[in-house]
């Protein structure tokens, strides 16, 4: 078996590093990059006002009045780590970028050229912060998940010692917050505590995401080592009539041929956990990287890597023309049911093989699966993403939500609709929310029904900062056959949602 030491490179605050480089915002002010209003990235002046990741962006603001906030964009960090990716690779050939940010490659290489791993990660250190001018530690360890927290640290660990390096670390290092809050619950607050938890009683407990947690907790690889060599046959390739030299182009012929790749990879029932993205110029420049994926590509994790790894080569400087041919190659590929997604409680490999077929061939949003977050109305509660994608609900729905619907519709919908009084007024709300009448006549789709009862209304009051908010009310309607949601704002009646 090859050595599986792994050398990674990591450069701290990286979505921060790329947000000020492409604006020209210096990295002594207090910056902070926000997903969904929920602070990801820090800079080191924004961490000593007291400003932390997960955080709220509103807290965030209220604790550094002079906080610079970006919104996230992982295209843009993509795009500015390539000079990096390529200043590592100068010293380490045939590295792997994990994400933005982080890259590993097998350590043999490096430390067998320079003597030994703690001079090859001062050389890389140095190379990197010489050719690209960013900061950057290195970590070395038997396993990628290591290797990375290693690097945080700027540590070499010795050889066999993964494990113990790992134990004392705490659970929350895990990406998987729903199963680090159930362990701290459980008492279980570090990696070597969780580690001690018997495989057998984690799969059966908690399920086959957790069991890939635990081998990580353990100094393990991510997946046991049973990859194949993919067939040569499962690369895709296409040559573009004219030289793909624009952005928004590369993006469209990245969602096309990941679709392929998908597709050839789904008719045998495989998913990629190495990416190989090679392209030619019009002036025969070769480029070439791989993306390394802790858990098998989807569809749009094909598509987002080709897109962002375009988006660096297309804005380099001394890319000197267009890209004129693109492959995707598979360079390493596993079972397609080791996607696990928990489709019914548990999963089923015929149920897997189907949709990875379907999805195959419709591409990402072919197949959605509803995902329950938390919220006040029934679009926050549940929303669509494509199957394949993270399951991660945008508001936890554990939390308390004052003035959340009980029971959703099963249907929903933002159409206008009407509801009438007997004596034919419209009925409207009024600022005491009161009805002006009691509604008799509903009227959606080109269709009037009866109303036989009605209840409400209830105010929606939310995001009562914003101007461009109004308030809301909503008033469950029943007619002969159905029951219905409704919600008026804007001095206007809209169907919300359709009960069975």
């Amino acid at each position: 078996m090859k050595d599986a030491r792994l050398l990674a490179v990591w450069c701290p605050d990286w979505p921060v590093v790329a947000a000020c480089t492409a604006t020209g915002t210096g990295l002594h002010v207090p910056v902070v990059v926000v997903a969904g209003n929920e602070v990801v990235a820090t800079s080191a002046v924004a961490r000593a006002e007291g400003v932390r990741r997960a955080m709220r962006r509103r807290v965030a603001e209220s604790m550094c009045p002079e906080l610079v906030v970006f919104e996230h964009d992982p295209q843009r960090d993509a795009r500015f780590f390539e000079p990096v990716a390529e200043a590592v690779e100068e010293l380490a050939p045939g590295i792997e970028v994990v994400l933005p940010g982080l890259v590993a490659v097998p350590a043999r290489g490096p430390v067998g050229y320079f003597g030994s791993a703690e001079q090859a990660a001062e050389r890389l250190v140095d190379h990197v912060a010489f050719r690209t001018g960013a900061e950057a530690q290195v970590g070395v360890a038997d396993s990628l998940f290591a290797a990375a927290k290693a690097a945080h640290r700027n540590v070499v660990v010795p050889p066999g010692r993964t494990a113990q390096f790992l134990r004392p670390l705490g659970v929350h290092e895990l990406d998987a917050p729903e199963l680090v809050d159930l362990l701290r619950r459980l008492g279980l607050k570090t990696l070597g505590a969780f580690a001690d938890v018997p495989e057998s009683a984690v799969a059966s407990r908690f399920g086959g995401p957790a069991t890939r947690q635990h081998r990580l907790a353990r100094g393990l690889p991510e997946r046991p080592l049973d990859q194949r060599r993919p067939a040569p046959e499962l690369a895709v390739a296409e040559t573009f009539d004219e030289p793909v030299g624009r952005v928004d182009a590369a993006a469209f012929a990245a969602k096309l041929l990941s679709e392929r790749l998908h597709e050839n990879l789904a008719a045998r029932s495989l998913a990629c956990t190495r990416l190989g993205i090679h392209a030619r110029t019009e002036n025969d420049e070769e480029l070439h990287r791989v993306w390394r994926a802790a858990e098998p590509l989807t569809p749009r994790g094909i598509a987002d890597r080709v897109r962002w790894q375009l988006d660096g080569w297309l804005t380099r400087e001394r890319l000197t023309s267009g890209i004129r041919t693109l492959t995707l190659e598979p360079v390493e590929v596993v079972e397609g049911t080791a996607l696990q997604l928990g489709l019914w409680g548990h999963d089923d490999e015929r149920a897997v093989r189907a949709l990875l077929h379907v999805q195959g061939l419709l591409g990402p949003d072919g197949v959605l699966v509803p995902v329950l977050g938390g919220g006040r109305g029934p679009r926050e509660q549940v929303r669509l993403v494509p199957w394949g994608d993270e399951r991660t609900p945008v508001g936890n729905p554990d939390h308390p939500w004052p003035g959340r619907l009980t029971r959703a519709p099963a249907t929903l919908a933002d159409d206008p609709a009407d509801l009438r009084a007997a004596d034919g007024r419209e009925v409207g709300v009024t600022g005491r929310l009161e009805l002006t009448a009691p509604p008799k006549e509903l009227t959606t789709g080109g269709r009037t029904r009866e109303v036989t009862a009605w209840a409400g209304p209830w105010p929606v009051d939310e995001r009562w900062w914003a101007p461009e908010r109004h308030r809301a009310a909503r008033v469950q309607v029943q007619t002969n056959d159905q029951a219905f949601l409704l919600i008026r704002r804007n001095q206007r009646w809209f169907l919300e949602g359709v009960y069975d």
